[in-house]
């Protein structure tokens, strides 16, 4: 089932490279300046979608990259494509991390890191899936990308952490995805995250009691 998930991530990720070059209305290859111009719009639309919700103005979003409103309807036709454009974005980036972690630190604590870095992520941007979940049926390959992405890094970091005996051999993505899950069903608030935080570390703690019980035996 995982391969099967994997696979279709790469499939609907492929086809999000090529949409992202090309114009979402007229079906065009984008020159360099438009696609400037998209990822800017990205980018603050993702900016705005945090900090005031998924109701934010798009002239408010279209004022803030420097374009006009038509430049962004050029790219995202309704509210729906840039909401749906924006989620995509900010779990491609959230993933990214994930390897960047890795290169710069040792397994253990690029997991650490990185499932911190999600639970932030969820926490501020949960609005965007919801809204997608509740607009329409047509996001289902949009969930099975997103999902594929965010259990490949989890694998990948649990995989190195496991190798370098540094955690529990027998951790599981999948069920640390699932309680990272139940962590981010506490509501955005100072004191959630902080709670967050807490247990988060008290996964590690666990993950890690049991490698260096394994390495003194």
């Amino acid at each position: 089932m995982a391969s099967e998930v994997a696979a279709s991530a790469n499939d609907i990720a492929a086809r999000a490279d090529a949409d992202a070059a090309t114009d979402s209305c007229a079906g065009r290859r984008l020159r360099a300046d438009a696609q400037r111009n998209r990822e800017a719009l990205l980018q603050n639309a993702i900016a705005a979608f945090t900090e005031h919700g998924v109701d934010t103005s798009l002239e408010e979003i279209a004022r803030r990259t420097g374009v006009g409103i038509g430049t962004l309807y050029r790219h995202f036709p309704n509210r729906e494509a840039l909401v749906e454009a924006a989620y995509r974005h900010g779990v491609e980036q959230l993933c990214a991390v994930a390897t960047q972690l890795l290169a710069a630190n040792p397994p253990d604590v690029a997991l650490e890191k990185w499932m911190l870095h999600f639970v932030g992520y969820v926490a501020t941007k949960r609005g965007l899936a919801t809204v997608l979940k509740t607009t329409s049926d047509s996001h289902a390959d949009l969930f099975v990308y997103v999902h594929g992405l965010i259990e490949n890094s989890m694998n990948t970091l649990v995989h190195a952490a496991a190798e370098a005996g540094t955690i529990r051999d027998d951790a599981n993505g999948s069920d640390l995805i699932r309680a990272l899950g139940g962590i981010c069903m506490v509501s955005d608030t100072p004191e959630a995250q902080e709670r967050s935080r807490r247990l988060v570390s008290l996964l590690m703690d666990g993950m890690r009691y049991r490698a260096s019980e394994r390495a003194r035996s």
